[in-house]
């Protein structure tokens, strides 16, 4: 549950975080230590294009600030991060899949006239990273990957306290790394990739796999779901195998063995010392037996395959800031680079 700090034990100065989403945006007041002073989550309403939020985005941090007595000129700098492909010096968003109205939109500077602050901008991702490195997960090392697993596999990259953005905006897209490199591997849902680790770990990918072994005609408690109409989710697949579907949770620990895979991949690149599960898949997390086997199987074929001294020294664990990440990691990123 979100703690919500109290004024007069928060540390001055005071940063807006706002993660934008496809369908809601949150948006944080988040204090120099990483503490949560006030919250809100507002709908995104993509058709009305970044514009409208941003306007929508400055009455909440203005109703936010009213509530909790905070000063205007305490806060110092506003965070902002979004999905998509970006040009990150440029302040630009180009032409996310998802979110047709925000193509080639010069996002920073918009948000920075409407707050009248400095605005750091960066991808949803690598803002959620920031976020658990910083008060999350990861706030005991001094770099992670996160990996977010959701609809599709994102990531963001933290080395030495540093956000790794790429020469094209583009760096820390975990989602992208191969983990089959035959000519008939899985295509991604999403972009269309052969053989990405998205293709095998994503919620999309592991609803079309279990979707693919339901046609083959194995046998599963899934079946009797799928014929009253439900459509196969994560959600169901984490269910039935809670109940004992062997199909249900072959399919959520083949995804736990090709996440394995491509964290080797990164690891043996980076050497991070953390890898951190983030996303709303994780199959209920450790407060479930499949949550908790999940895991156990990324770490055993991330073991398996790594080098003894980066497999003993490697850390990898769910993340601890749940949806709060991005909101918090933006403002993070503000505060490292703006303050």
């Amino acid at each position: 549950m979100r703690r919500i700090t109290p004024l007069p034990d928060a540390q001055r100065p005071f940063f807006i975080g706002i993660d934008v989403g496809g369908t809601n945006t949150k948006i944080g007041i988040v204090d120099n230590a990483g503490q949560v002073l006030g919250f809100d989550s507002i709908e995104t309403r993509e058709e009305l294009g970044p514009a409208d939020l941003f306007a929508r985005s400055g009455e909440a941090i203005d109703r936010l600030i009213a509530a909790q007595g905070i000063a205007r000129g305490d806060l110092q700098a506003a965070g902002l991060g979004t999905p998509g492909p970006m040009d990150i010096p440029r302040g630009m968003i180009l032409d996310p899949t998802n979110m047709p109205h925000w193509r080639f939109f010069p996002v920073r500077d918009e948000l920075s006239k409407v707050l009248r602050l400095p605005v750091a901008f960066n991808n949803d991702a690598n803002a959620a990273a920031y976020g658990e490195f910083w008060v999350g997960s990861g706030r005991q090392h001094e770099g992670l990957i996160l990996l977010t697993l959701g609809t599709g596999v994102g990531g963001g990259i933290i080395v030495n306290g540093q956000v790794i953005e790429g020469v094209n905006s583009f760096g820390a897209e975990c989602g992208h790394v191969i983990v089959d490199s035959r000519p008939d591997a899985r295509l991604c849902v999403w972009g269309g990739g052969r053989g990405e680790l998205e293709a095998f770990a994503s919620a999309s990918a592991i609803a079309v796999r279990a979707e693919q072994l339901l046609g083959d005609g194995r046998p599963s408690t899934l079946r009797q779901r799928v014929q009253r109409g439900e459509p196969v989710s994560t959600l169901m697949l984490a269910e039935e195998a809670e109940q004992g579907d062997a199909l249900s949770l072959e399919v959520i620990l083949e995804a736990a063995t090709y996440l394995g895979i491509g964290i080797v991949t990164m690891v043996h690149m980076i050497d991070p010392g953390a890898v951190i599960l983030g996303g709303a898949m994780n199959f209920g997390g450790p407060a479930t037996r499949v949550g908790r086997q999940f895991l156990e199987r990324v770490r055993d074929e991330f073991r398996s395959r790594a080098f003894e001294v980066v497999a003993k020294n490697t850390v990898i664990d769910y993340a601890s800031l749940g949806g709060d990440a991005g909101f918090i990691g933006a403002a993070g990123i503000a505060r490292a680079k703006i303050a």
